[in-house]
């Protein structure tokens, strides 16, 4: 197996996790890392044993020459260093939010084919083992062909206390969360058509929305409703889980808090325990989404050794984004937003 050497950019909240990941897959190393906080950069540095810290990412690159670089920073970075990247013909994966707006998303997808470098998206979620597991059930045709999906995350967990700029966005709700929810839509229905969404914010101490909730239209008739909120109090906290409702021609599935599948055909009932992996380095409840992180990077490593496309590639990410887009315009205007249009 070829030894995969790898810069991370970005010592944050998040950042510590992707570092997990990292250290977990086979045959790759982060050989540097960089970050304009010394704090912060010192903290990652002294927990991972990485000698090699940079505060700035271009004499990195220049000087580390890795095999692919981590971008775990916030969304405004994500072009600048992208196209910092794609300039020393380095392959990225980069956290999402992929970009502020399509035309950077398409700028850095067309940047990356010019470069004929790859280009992937920390999407993670859909490498939940519980959304892994739906995603099996229908590709098994075991409840037909559905026609009615949800993808719900529903919490009053305070994620502002770890990522305190989540609450100074105009943008919030759709653009953290809910892309991850509008990604899993297409994940197990297919793309898009349409989109219609209606936003409100419960938090008064925050600026964006904090309740999303979005209709979309698939083909052969299938809608699926994603629907995500910060501002629900539950009598169990279901956070992070994300839960399922798919409904075909022979028969449903949901997968519901404390990741129990339950699958109902014409045969009967069964019950299944799809609950993640308590990785030795992750921590209840945040286990489900640091499992994923640590798969979606194993894929990353897989497909740059293999010289395939990841699945949440840069190019494929530019419909999960415009799906955000889309929910955005429909929520200010309204309107159902073809997706054709965006």
């Amino acid at each position: 197996m070829a030894e995969l050497r790898g810069a991370l950019i970005g010592c944050g909240f998040f950042a510590v996790n992707q570092m997990h990941g990292w250290r977990d897959a086979e045959g790759v190393t982060i050989a540097a890392i960089c970050d304009l906080d010394p704090a912060r950069l010192d903290a990652v540095g002294d927990s991972f044993g990485i000698e090699a810290r940079y505060g700035d990412a271009e004499r990195m690159l220049a000087e580390i020459k890795p095999d692919f670089v981590d971008i775990a920073t916030t969304v405004r970075s994500h072009r600048p260093l992208v196209e910092l990247a794609l300039r020393h013909r380095i392959p990225v994966i980069c956290q999402k939010p992929f970009a502020e707006n399509l035309a950077d998303a398409r700028a850095m997808v067309d940047g990356a084919k010019t470069a004929g470098v790859p280009l992937m998206v920390h999407e993670n979620f859909r490498w939940q083992t519980p959304i892994q597991a739906v995603k099996a059930v229908l590709d098994s045709g075991e409840i037909g062909t559905p026609f009615f999906g949800r993808v719900s995350f529903r919490s009053a967990y305070d994620v502002y206390a770890g990522q305190p700029y989540l609450a100074e966005g105009e943008r919030f709700i759709i653009e953290d969360l809910g892309i991850h929810a509008l990604d899993i839509a297409r994940f197990l229905f297919g793309d898009a058509s349409a989109i219609t969404a209606r936003t409100t914010r419960v938090n008064p101490r925050i600026r964006g929305e904090d309740v999303a909730t979005m209709l979309l239209d698939h083909a052969d008739g299938l809608a699926s409703i994603v629907d995500c909120s910060y501002a629900t109090r539950l009598e169990e906290e279901l956070f992070p889980q994300t839960l399922v409702e798919i409904d075909g021609s022979e028969g449903s599935l949901r997968l519901g808090a404390g990741y129990r599948l339950v699958v109902t055909t014409g045969e009967g009932t069964r019950h299944e325990d799809v609950s993640p992996t308590l990785l030795p380095w992750a921590e209840r409840p945040w286990h489900n989404i640091q499992e994923s992180v640590a798969a979606i990077q194993k894929h990353w490593a897989a497909c740059l050794r293999e010289g395939c496309e990841p699945q949440t590639s840069g190019a494929d990410n530019l419909k999960t984004l415009a799906l955000v887009e889309g929910a955005y315009q429909s929520a200010a205007t309204g309107q159902t937003v073809p997706l054709e249009s965006l």
